[in-house]
């Protein structure tokens, strides 16, 4: 194999392709990004079993060729060096990496050892990029980090005809995100649940015009197969992913629907932001920020006793009943980021109940419904 490649492309490719490459993995081939040069283009790839990257760049191939080589020491190196075209020969059982000045010699792994990637599923239609990105990038982050409870650290798709949800949930809080897409068959309904993190890279990856998304629930072993495909800067992106296995939690009944909602208040989403960062320096870790909202306006405070103290007014709108409440500042924080509006709104059943969290445009339009954000209240201590 003899190819040469732009480096700043390489460099993109294999810091993606490389976050599926395990830092401990269970068998030493894992470690490797396979390099496959053929007519005219470089096809990188990276698998742990589970989740698998691929990606084509442009490159000048003069002898085609595969090769497997340590992910992780060849993305140290292509992101050393200088913005020079890169050589890449394979010599027997080494790589000779040239760049300018810099040669690099590395020893290659036994490319046949190496498993076989799963084949990208047929594809069931597709999806603006910059709409799903947005859409994953509001739900991931309310998913767990906790890998014992596996369930909990997915991102659950529901797919009715054209539109696709997505929830995902920590037990603490619930995202909620409706988006808009173009199936191929215009009656297809199917669910799945598949590793927020895995979902996250890839929207973030895919960064063309639109992403292929396939579903493949018959996959061998059981677990069904996601994949996702799009163009980037002149080549292609794969990911295909094993979904989650296990029930995801009924959590629709969470969310505060019509008469049951007493109380809504409107407030401006970057004003809110502001005094929950300020009011929460003084809170210890893991206490809440105590807000009151009234006709007057929303008052936070954090800090008691004989510990340090904040308190802050801002304005408000109030429909309904005053209410006090309790939030987690950095779950409060992370829904307020997420709604990217200009206006809040927070809807409350009872202070003790799961309060709901939407945008709006301004203070006079009607909240968006495509996401919500649903808090569980934090107990206080006089409540």
């Amino acid at each position: 194999m003899k190819v040469r490649v732009e480096r700043d492309l390489l460099v993109e490719s294999v810091a993606w392709v490389g976050k599926s490459l395990p830092s401990r993995p269970s068998v030493p081939i894992l470690a490797g990004l396979l390099m496959e040069a053929s007519e005219g283009q470089l096809t990188l790839s990276g698998f742990d079993y589970e989740t698998s990257h691929r990606v084509t760049l442009p490159a000048q191939v003069a002898d085609a060729g595969r090769c497997l080589v340590s992910g992780r020491l060849v993305a140290d190196i292509v992101k050393s060096l200088p913005h020079q075209a890169i050589d890449f020969t394979v010599d027997g059982a080494k790589v000779l990496l040239v760049c300018g000045g810099a040669r690099f010699t590395l020893q290659t792994l036994p490319v046949d050892d190496y498993p076989e990637l799963p084949a990208q599923p047929p594809g069931s239609g597709t999806i603006r990029s910059d709409v799903f990105a947005q859409a994953v990038s509001q739900v991931a982050g309310s998913a767990s980090r906790d890998d014992t409870m596996p369930v909990f650290t997915g991102v659950r798709m529901e797919i009715e005809g054209s539109t696709i949800t997505l929830l995902a949930t920590d037990r603490y809080r619930l995202a909620v995100r409706e988006l808009e897409w173009e199936p191929d068959e215009p009656e297809v309904s199917a669910t799945t649940l598949i590793p927020a993190r895995v979902l996250s890279d890839t929207a973030k990856a895919m960064t063309g015009s639109t992403i292929t998304l396939s579903l493949d629930q018959d996959a061998a072993g059981g677990d069904g197969l996601a994949g996702f495909a799009g163009e980037v800067s002149g080549g292609e992106r794969w990911t295909t992913t094993r979904m989650l296995d296990g029930s995801f939690p009924k959590v629709r009944n969470l969310m505060p629907e019509g008469a049951a909602i007493q109380t809504r208040v409107r407030v401006g989403t970057a004003t809110l932001v502001e005094a929950v960062k300020r009011v929460a320096l003084v809170a210890e870790r893991n206490a809440p920020v105590r807000i009151t909202f009234t006709d007057d306006g929303a008052t936070l405070d954090a800090g008691s006793g004989d510990e340090a103290q904040a308190s802050e007014t801002i304005e408000s709108q109030l429909t309904g009943e005053a209410v006090t409440v309790g939030f987690n500042p950095t779950y409060l924080l992370d829904g307020l980021n997420a709604i990217g509006t200009p206006v809040a709104q927070l809807a409350f059943t009872l202070p003790t109940k799961p309060a709901e969290l939407t945008g709006a445009t301004d203070l006079e339009e009607d909240p968006l419904t495509n996401f919500r954000y649903i808090l569980m209240p934090v107990r206080l201590h006089n409540s």
